[in-house]
C-alpha cells in the first residue's frame, strides 16, 4: 500500500460517463488479431462486434449530458470547458512524453504531439521558440530525485499557467514548492512576472500522503522543508551553471590590467603642499564669489540658480493665518463642490510620489494617486464596454503575442468585449494573436505585457471575487493601466486627475473598497500643536 506508484483507474467513472453520453470503445490485446468495438448510449449497449483496431484501448465520448438536459445547463460556455480540457491535456501530455497525444476540436487538430523527450514535448506544446528558453535542472539526493526544465528569466510572462510540478508523475499544485522556485529566481525576474518550469520529483511513496484532497492534486510530505531547500538550490545552481545569473569571470577579464600604470620608480614624484604664509583668518577681506560647476538648468558657469518666485513660499502660511481666523465658522469637512477651490487658485503638492495634497476651504485633502486613477479608468472602461465606444490607438509595428492554450481560449471568449475597449486584435495561427492597436488610455504600455496582465487579472478576479465578465474586464484593465505609486506627476497632471476623480460616480471608493480621499481640517491640524 505504501509503495504504490501507479495512479490507478476508477472503474465506476466510465460507467457514469456511459450513463449520460454516447460512448464508443475499441480495444485489442496484443496476442489477438481482431479487437472489439462496443457502442453504449445512456448505459445501454447498442452493439458489440469484432473490428480491426490498434493494440490497446481507445474511448470516444460524444454528446455529454444529451439525456440529462438539467445537468447540461450547469456546464460553462464552450470556450470555458475547452480551457479545462486543454489544461488537463497539457498535464497528461507533459507527464507522459513517450506517448503520442492528439487533441481535436470542432473538426480541427489542436495538438499533434509525437512521442519525444521531455524538452521536445515542451516545445511541441508551447511553441518552437521555447527551444532556446529552457534551462535543464537535475538533482539526485537521498531524499528526492529532481529533473526537468525552467525558463530563462528574460522570457518570464505576466501570466501564470506555465508552471508544472509532478510528483511520481502525478500533477500537483503546491504553493510552498512554487515559492521555492520563485526564490531561486530572486532578483532575476521583473516585478509581477512568472517563470516557466516543468519539474518532476521522484520520492518514496511511503514519505508522502496523496489523500489530502478529493482531486489528488495536493500532497503532504514528511520533510517538506528539506525538499524546499533542494528545489531552490538546484534551480539556482542550474541558472548559474548556464550563465543566467550575473557573474564576474576574472580569468577572461583582461581590461583590469590596463588600469595599472607601469611607470618607472624614478619618475614618481612625491606630492607637495603649498600655502600662503601671509594669510590671516581674522583679517576682514572681501570673499571671492563662489564658483559652482556647470548647471544643467541654467546653462552658465559661476552663477548659482536662485528661484525667481522665492517670495511666494510664504503665501501658504499667510493664507493659513486667514483660514485659522475662520476656524469656528467652517464646520463641514465633507469634500463637495462648495469645499473645492477653483482650479486656477488650487495649490497642489505631491508627497513621496504617492499622495496628492490639495487645499480645500476647511483644510486640505490627501488623495491616493494610484487608487484615484484606477477609479477613473474603471468607470471609463465600464462605460466603453456598455456602449462599445472604446478608442483604439493603432500601433506602428503590430506585435504578435503567443499564449498558452488555456489563456488563448479565454482570450477568444473575451474577444468581443476586449475589442469594445479599444483593442485591435486578430488571430494569427495556433495560440497566437496579433495586436494592431490598443486603447488610447493605455499610453505607451507594451502590447504583450498589457494583454498578459489583463488575462491574469481577469482569472484572479474570477477565482476570488466572482465578478460579472464586463465588470471583471474593466477592473483588471484599470488596475494594470493606472498610474502606479512612485510616479512623479506634474501640476497639470495632478489637477487633471482631481477634476476627473470628482467627475466619477463614486470618487471616494477604491476598487479594493478602501478610501481614495481623506480630509484633514484646520481644527485637527491645529490640535496637534497644542500640548
Amino acid at each position: 500500500m505504501f509503495a504504490i506508484r501507479t495512479m490507478g483507474f476508477r472503474g465506476e467513472a466510465l460507467a457514469s460517463i456511459a450513463a449520460i453520453a454516447q460512448v464508443e470503445l475499441k480495444t485489442r490485446r496484443h496476442e489477438d488479431e481482431l479487437g472489439t468495438c462496443i457502442f453504449i448510449e445512456g448505459s445501454e449497449v447498442l452493439s458489440q462486434q469484432a473490428c480491426s483496431a490498434a493494440t490497446g484501448t481507445s474511448i470516444c465520448v460524444k454528446n455529454l449530458f444529451y439525456n440529462t438536459p438539467a445537468r447540461r445547463n450547469f456546464l460553462k460556455s464552450n470556450p470555458v470547458e475547452m480551457r479545462h480540457i486543454i489544461d488537463e491535456f497539457q498535464r497528461v501530455a507533459l507527464a507522459n512524453p513517450q506517448v503520442f497525444f492528439s487533441l481535436h476540436h470542432d473538426g480541427q487538430e489542436v495538438y499533434h504531439l509525437p512521442a519525444a523527450t521531455l524538452k521536445q514535448r515542451i516545445v511541441h506544446l508551447f511553441g518552437n521558440n521555447y527551444n532556446e528558453r529552457l534551462v535543464p535542472v537535475e538533482e539526485d539526493t537521498n531524499v528526492i530525485k529532481l529533473r526537468g526544465f525552467v525558463g530563462k528569466p528574460e522570457y518570464a510572462k505576466k501570466t501564470r499557467g506555465e508552471q508544472f510540478f509532478f510528483v511520481n508523475n502525478r500533477y500537483i499544485r503546491d504553493a510552498y514548492l512554487n515559492h521555492a522556485v520563485l526564490m531561486a529566481f530572486k532578483e532575476l525576474l521583473p516585478e509581477d512576472t512568472f517563470p516557466l518550469y516543468v519539474l518532476f520529483i521522484e520520492i518514496d511513496p511511503a514519505k508522502i500522503d496523496i489523500n489530502v484532497h478529493p482531486t489528488k492534486t495536493e500532497i503532504k510530505y514528511q520533510d517538506e522543508q528539506t525538499i524546499y531547500a533542494i528545489i531552490r538550490s538546484a534551480v539556482r545552481r542550474s541558472l548559474g551553471r548556464y550563465n543566467i545569473t550575473p557573474s564576474l569571470d576574472f580569468d577572461q577579464e583582461n581590461s583590469i590590467e590596463h588600469l595599472v600604470t607601469h611607470k618607472p620608480l624614478e619618475e614618481i614624484v612625491a606630492p607637495t603642499i603649498s600655502f600662503n604664509p601671509d594669510y590671516n583668518p581674522f583679517h576682514p577681506e572681501k570673499k571671492p564669489e563662489r564658483e559652482i560647476p556647470f548647471l544643467r538648468n541654467t546653462g552658465e558657469y559661476g552663477k548659482s540658480p536662485i528661484p525667481q518666485n522665492w517670495d511666494t513660499l510664504y503665501e501658504i502660511s499667510r493664507k493659513e493665518v486667514v483660514i485659522q481666523q475662520q476656524m469656528h465658522s467652517e464646520k463641514t469637512i465633507d469634500v463637495d463642490d462648495q469645499e473645492l477651490i477653483k482650479p486656477s487658485e488650487r495649490q497642489l503638492f505631491q508627497l513621496h510620489n504617492r499622495f496628492i495634497l490639495s487645499q480645500i476651504k476647511s483644510g486640505f485633502m490627501v488623495i491616493n494617486q494610484q487608487a484615484a486613477h484606477e477609479r477613473i479608468l474603471y468607470e471609463r472602461f465600464l462605460q466603453q464596454l456598455q456602449t462599445h465606444s472604446g478608442v483604439s490607438q493603432q500601433s506602428l509595428f503590430p506585435q504578435s503575442v503567443t499564449l498558452n492554450g488555456g489563456d488563448f481560449e479565454l482570450l477568444k471568449e473575451l474577444l468581443p468585449d476586449i475589442r469594445a475597449l479599444g483593442f485591435d486584435i486578430r488571430e494569427f495561427g495556433r495560440n497566437t494573436v496579433v495586436v494592431e492597436g490598443v486603447p488610447a488610455d493605455l499610453g505607451h504600455t507594451p502590447e504583450s505585457g498589457i494583454l498578459e496582465q489583463l488575462i491574469e487579472g481577469f482569472k484572479n478576479n474570477q477565482a476570488v471575487l466572482k465578478l460579472d465578465k464586463r465588470d471583471n474586464l474593466a477592473r483588471s484593465l484599470a488596475r494594470n493601466a493606472a498610474t502606479k505609486t512612485g510616479t512623479k506627476m506634474s501640476l497639470e497632471e495632478m489637477s487633471l486627475l482631481i477634476d476627473q476623480l470628482f467627475a466619477c460616480q463614486m470618487p471616494n471608493v477604491a476598487l479594493n473598497g478602501n478610501h481614495v480621499i481623506t480630509t484633514i481640517t484646520i481644527e485637527e491640524l491645529f490640535e496637534r500643536f497644542i500640548k
